[in-house]
């Protein structure tokens, strides 16, 4: 197996001890191999995914719901219109609703699905890193078994001329197939539950935006809705008219 994988060697893609562990563990390394490679390409992409989505999101939502608990509702929107982060612009899609056609099923459901189709973009990536450490450490125990069965029918070839060295050569080898499985899966695992983890935070941190925006001042109101093509009315501009025509 090896002899193929020296130009591999040569061009410093694999290691001389790596080419010998993959000589001796068989096909089930290299596919723990590549198993590895596959695992750090979704963790790396899955970490830059949450590190741009959560880069100062807090901080923004936070200035925004203040803004539009105290009634600045168009600023409040502004705040967060451009962002393309998930929780920010689905709580600028919430404003925007809520602003038009107030607290209704439609606007909800139209977030609901919104909500979703984000959700499913936090948690891509997330399977398939399951799915490694789920198979690795079993993978390891395929090569093992396979590489005992292959020990013994040396020894029952060998007959009466057996050699120990045959036997705990043949062991060693099979055991190889484990470990490698598990310096896979452990690592994935960890990194898989810290990746979740995060990813449900950050939904927590949407679904309590959301409930903040319809628990906001426009829900209360008997129309529910303000036209955003138009400036709000001023509530000190308001009163002063009422005074007036009192007078």
């Amino acid at each position: 197996m090896s002899e193929w994988l020296n130009p591999l060697v040569e061009v410093g893609v694999l290691t001389p001890g790596l080419v010998e562990l993959l000589g001796v563990g068989g096909p089930v390394v290299a596919i723990l191999l590549v198993f590895s490679m596959v695992a750090v390409t979704l963790i790396v992409g899955k970490s830059l995914q949450l590190l741009i989505a959560t880069w100062q999101c807090k901080t923004k939502v936070s200035d925004s719901l203040s803004l539009w608990r105290d009634g600045q509702v168009r600023d409040a929107h502004s705040l967060l219109m451009t962002s393309q982060q998930p929780v920010p612009a689905l709580v600028a899609s919430a404003m925007a609703s809520v602003m038009r056609h107030g607290d209704s099923p439609l606007v909800r459901e139209e977030l609901a699905r919104q909500a979703s189709r984000h959700l499913a973009s936090l948690k891509s990536y997330l399977k398939p890193l399951e799915v490694i450490a789920t198979l690795s450490p079993l993978l390891g125990l395929l090569g093992t078994v396979m590489g005992m069965i292959l020990a013994f029918q040396q020894m029952e070839a060998a007959g009466n001329q057996v050699d120990p060295s045959v036997l705990s050569g043949g062991i060693w080898q099979a055991l190889l197939t484990t470990a490698a499985g598990l310096i896979v899966a452990i690592p994935v695992v960890m990194l898989h539950s810290y990746l979740e983890r995060k990813t449900d935070r950050l939904v927590d941190e949407m679904e309590d935006a959301l409930t903040a925006v319809f628990t906001g001042p426009l829900v209360g109101t008997s129309s529910g809705a303000v036209n955003v093509s138009e400036p709000a009315a001023n509530p000190l501009n308001a009163s002063d008219e009422r005074r007036g025509h009192a007078a």
